[in-house]
């Protein structure tokens, strides 16, 4: 099988957030349903990049990661262990986050079920911020962000291919109208 998408979902989200079930519609419509897949993430970082990792190793085409949010960040991961292309949408740019303010316990807003994120949690996902080096990266940021601030995402990943929107929100308000060029970077 030729290229593949993989999405990753942010914090407390799922594969039913509205820019998986719409990415995850688009392809089924061009018949390539085959060629999308979008797991659950664990609340676990390390467990996160443990899972893709094994996923990733199994496929015989290339991937591109689409990361929005937390997943932004585990997309980029991804891309530099691996070598591979990744979309970032409003991506946590977790080198210039305080991760120790997501020590609680969550709800995931799909789901409704909770977890406990812990201080090794925290530790994890610090330790996993890795510069831009090996990946390919596009970055799609909206200043209306209240949960991100877009400026940490532009400055961390700063030097790749970047475009930023006036408006919108965390959830990328603009994803619909930007499909065509998600599935261009991404070769399908």
């Amino acid at each position: 099988m030729d290229g593949l998408i993989l999405f990753l979902h942010g914090f407390c989200s799922s594969p039913a957030s509205w820019k998986a079930r719409l990415l995850g519609e688009a392809m089924a419509a061009r018949g390539l349903s085959a060629r999308f897949a979008c797991p659950s993430l664990s609340h676990e970082p390390d467990r996160v990049i443990r899972d893709l990792s094994q996923w990733i190793e199994a496929q015989a085409g290339a991937v591109t990661l689409v990361g929005s949010s937390l997943g932004g960040h585990y997309a980029a991961c991804l891309a530099e262990k691996y070598g591979l292309r990744a979309l970032l949408i409003n991506p946590a740019a977790v080198d210039c986050l305080d991760v120790g303010k997501f020590v609680g316990v969550h709800a995931n807003y799909h789901t409704g079920e909770t977890f406990q994120f812990t201080e090794a949690h925290a530790a994890q996902l610090k330790a996993q911020a890795v510069p831009p080096a090996r990946g390919v990266y596009r970055l799609w940021l909206e200043t209306g962000d209240a949960v991100l601030d877009y400026r940490n995402a532009q400055g961390f990943w700063f030097g790749c291919p970047q475009e930023v929107f006036e408006g919108g929100d965390h959830s990328f308000t603009r994803f619909p109208e930007m499909l065509p060029q998600l599935l261009e970077f991404a070769g399908l």
